[in-house]
This record gives structure tokens, C-alpha cells and sequence, in this order.
């Protein structure tokens, strides 16, 4: 009695040990699919945007996720840009889904795109979606067989993606053809849109057990109890995107140029100039990499620099400068913008004018100073001190230009016009002392001459 009473004691204990062990391996077991992505967006669609949601799209690919939420807020943005990732949704074996929130968010111009394209759109309230009449590059209304074009290429895409997605073909249409924006309301009155959600929270809620549409084929999600996994712009991403302003570029092109024109010009006595453009070069150019530049802006950009060069290495003639700084900046208003074919609104990259004409009045100004101190050293006379002029008197000189007798030293770091007195000629690199100085004017005497009178003679 007492080992039957003992033995069932033991299998009740097995019983309720197994029960409890049971009961977390059934929710590691509810929670061991796939996690819940969620990729913030909240920003212009381009270069940067294409390799930040096609990256975290595969990396939602690797991890097996069950679905990829991309919360989104944009302005719009590139044609080419918002067909890449138009196809990266539609290659994507994840569904992807597009919350327009929290509320104040807008998918407007090619942020709708993105927003048909989704396997389920839902949208916060107070959010929109729309407005993507083609428009000119600068913004402008294009003329009207170049707008018919244009319309009609970016609406047979909208038309496709409503018909694999089957959302309402006309009034997406409208969104391009008249420029209608809906609210959230109306969005999903019309059925563009699939539900108005509050939150993401409620969002995740009502995606478990949906049915949607994946690259593969339809796929139910499982979101209950799932991990979400929250997946921002990395360092690296947000620098680049920071780098592609078309203001910044033009500005790093000009200052990383004139950095090396100025190490060349003093001989690479200091490293400091060069380096630095070197750095600002690399930086303008990582920054052109991910924008729709035209190579004729940057030829300008360049050529600008290299005159500008010239001016500094042959001074006085102002021509070089003048034409350096022209050269310039019609460079950085060519650089962007300005060569490409019609796009959607939200996306204008552009050098500011303000800044194309600062600029120019900046390097302007440099240039006729140099102009003028150039010109009042070789034509003009300056102020020149008691002190300073004792103080050059027996220093010893370089010959720069020849003497023939007149031409031009280096004494103490400074250029200054010569005269070998008594007459004669000295070659460039040969050595003088200065016996006078007349204003910005020295005489000079050869030095092999001084020692050849200065000699001992032999005694007899």
C-alpha cells in the first residue's frame, strides 16, 4: 500500500513537472519564428535611401523575419531611386509593409509609389499620401509634349503596381495625372490604403494572422509574441546622406581645390593646406557618388580651380581670376540638377544661389587684391621703415630675376626689385649682399666680388 501510494506520488510529481517545464517551451516555442522588423524612414527617397532599405530589406531576409514594417515620413524624392526600391519591395520573400505615422507623417510625390507597393498599407491619422505630378527638374511646370511624356511613364508604373497590389487604379492615377493628395480617411474609403492605425503597436496586432502578398508567394504572419528588432540609418549612412547636400559638395569642391592650389603655390612648405583639401576632395566626392551630377558642372568646377592656380603662380594679370572665378561658378550651377530629365516634387538638388554668389564675390575680391598688391610692388612705392631698412643693409640676398643691373632678389623671405650696383650682371641663384636700400628698392653688391677686393695680397 504504502509503494503504490509512493509511486503515485511520483508519477503525480512527474505529472505536474512536466506540466510546468511544458509551459515555456510552448511559448519559446509561440515566439521562435521570425522577428518583426521595423525600419525607420524619414527621409527624401535617393542614392542613400535605395542602399538603406535594400540593405535592411536582406538583412530581414537573413534573419527569417516574419514581416518588415517600414515606418515612413517622406517628401518624395528620385524617379530612378523610387524605382529601385519599388523593386526591392516586389523581389523582397518578406512582405513588406508601409505604416505612414505617427500622425503629421506624409508618403507624398514618390513616397506614394513605395506606399502602393507595400503588401499592406496602413496610415496614422492626420497623415496623407499623394501629390505626385511630374514636374520639371528646378520644380518648374515642364512644356506640354515633354510633360505628356513624362506623365504618361510614371503613371503606366503606378497603374501596374495598383493592379499587383489591387489597390484602385484611378484614384492612384489621380495622384499623378491632377496631383490629388487623400488623407488617411479617404485613403482607405477609397482603398488605397488598408486600415488607419494609431500606433505601430496596434499595427503589429492586426498583421497576425493576415495573409500577405511576398515575392515567393502569399505568406501568413505570425506577430504575436514576436521580437520586434528596430532597424535605423547607420553611422556611416546618415555621414553620406549629410554629405550629399549639393551646397556642402560645391563647397568642399572649392575649398578642397583651392587647399592643393595653395600647398602648390608655397612650395609644400606647409602640409596643412594640402591635407586638408585632400580630405574635403574626398569628402565632396563621396557626397557626388549618391547625387545626380552633371560631369560638365564638375569640368567647370575644376577648370575654375586650375585658373584660379594660374593666377596665384603668375599674379597681376587678372584675367586668370577673373575667369577662374567665372568658370566656378557657373560650375556649381551646372554641378546639379540642371541635366537630368523630369522627375517628381520633393527632390530638387540644387547649389544654392546665394551660395554661387558669395563665393564669387569672396574669391572675386581675393583676386584683385593679389591684383593690386602685385601691381603697387612692381609700378608703386610703399612705406618702408628707418628700422627695417637699417636692418637689410649687409643681409644677404638670392637672385630671383636676372640682374642685368636691374631684376629681383629674395632677402629676408620677400621679393623686392634690385639694382647691382656699379653695373654688371647676376645670374638667378647666385648670391648677394644688399648695401642700400632705396623704398622697396635694394642695391646690391655680388658677394664673390666683395671677397675678391677684401683678399690679403701675398707678401714679396
Amino acid at each position: 500500500m504504502k509503494i503504490r501510494r509512493l509511486l503515485t506520488a511520483v508519477c503525480l510529481l512527474a505529472a505536474l513537472t512536466g506540466i510546468v517545464s511544458a509551459s515555456p517551451r510552448n511559448a519559446v516555442a509561440a515566439s521562435a519564428g521570425g522577428p518583426v522588423v521595423v525600419v525607420n524612414f524619414n527621409s527624401v527617397i535617393d542614392e542613400v535611401a535605395v542602399r538603406y532599405l535594400g540593405g535592411a530589406l536582406h538583412d530581414a531576409q537573413n534573419a527569417k523575419a516574419e514581416v518588415v514594417i517600414i515606418k515612413m515620413s517622406t517628401p518624395g524624392g528620385s524617379v530612378d531611386s523610387m524605382r529601385s526600391i519599388v523593386s526591392d519591395i516586389f523581389a523582397s520573400p518578406v512582405p513588406v509593409v508601409v505604416w505612414i505615422g505617427p500622425s503629421g507623417a506624409r508618403a507624398a510625390s514618390a513616397g506614394t509609389f513605395l506606399s502602393a507597393a507595400s503588401s499592406y498599407l496602413a496610415m496614422a491619422p492626420a497623415t496623407n499620401i499623394g501629390a505626385a505630378a511630374v514636374v520639371g527638374t528646378q520644380g518648374e511646370n515642364l512644356p506640354s509634349t515633354e510633360a505628356k511624356k513624362a506623365t504618361q511613364d510614371v503613371s503606366a508604373l503606378m497603374r501596374s503596381i495598383a493592379v499587383r497590389r489591387h489597390r484602385p487604379v484611378a484614384a492612384l492615377e489621380q495622384t499623378i495625372l491632377k496631383a490629388r493628395a487623400y488623407s488617411a480617411e479617404e485613403a482607405v474609403r477609397l482603398g488605397i490604403a488598408d486600415a488607419e492605425v494609431d500606433s505601430l503597436s496596434a499595427l503589429v496586432s492586426k498583421l497576425d494572422g493576415l495573409k500577405l502578398a511576398a515575392s515567393g508567394g502569399s505568406k501568413v504572419v505570425h506577430t504575436t509574441g514576436a521580437p520586434l528588432e528596430q532597424v535605423n540609418m547607420t553611422f556611416w549612412q546618415r555621414l553620406l546622406e549629410f554629405l550629399s547636400d549639393p551646397n556642402l559638395v560645391f563647397l568642399l569642391l572649392s575649398v578642397g581645390g583651392l587647399g592643393l592650389i595653395i600647398e602648390l603655390w608655397t612650395g609644400g612648405q606647409s602640409w596643412i593646406p594640402g591635407s586638408l583639401g585632400v580630405i574635403c576632395l574626398i569628402l565632396a566626392f563621396a557626397g557626388l557618388s549618391v547625387l545626380p551630377f552633371s560631369w560638365a558642372g564638375l569640368a567647370l568646377i575644376l577648370f575654375g580651380i586650375v585658373l584660379l592656380g594660374v593666377e596665384l603662380h603668375a599674379p597681376g594679370h587678372v584675367f586668370f581670376g577673373a575667369a577662374g572665378t567665372t568658370s566656378m561658378i557657373l560650375g556649381g550651377v551646372f554641378l546639379l540638377g540642371y541635366f537630368g530629365g523630369p522627375g517628381l516634387p520633393g527632390y530638387n538638388p540644387s547649389v544654392s544661389y546665394w551660395l554661387l554668389i558669395s563665393l564669387g564675390v569672396i574669391v572675386g575680391v581675393l583676386v584683385l587684391l593679389m591684383a593690386r598688391e602685385v601691381h603697387l610692388s612692381h609700378h608703386g612705392k610703399r612705406y618702408v621703415s628707418p628700422l627695417e631698412n637699417a636692418a637689410l643693409v649687409g643681409a644677404v640676398a638670392e637672385v630671383s630675376k636676372r640682374l642685368e643691373p636691374k631684376g629681383e632678389v629674395l632677402v629676408s623671405g620677400e621679393a623686392r626689385e634690385a639694382e647691382l650696383d656699379g653695373g654688371g650682371t647676376a645670374e638667378p641663384g647666385e648670391r648677394v649682399t644688399v648695401t642700400a636700400v632705396d623704398g622697396f628698392r635694394v642695391i646690391v653688391k655680388s658677394l664673390s666680388e666683395k671677397k675678391s677686393r677684401t683678399k690679403t695680397p701675398k707678401k714679396g
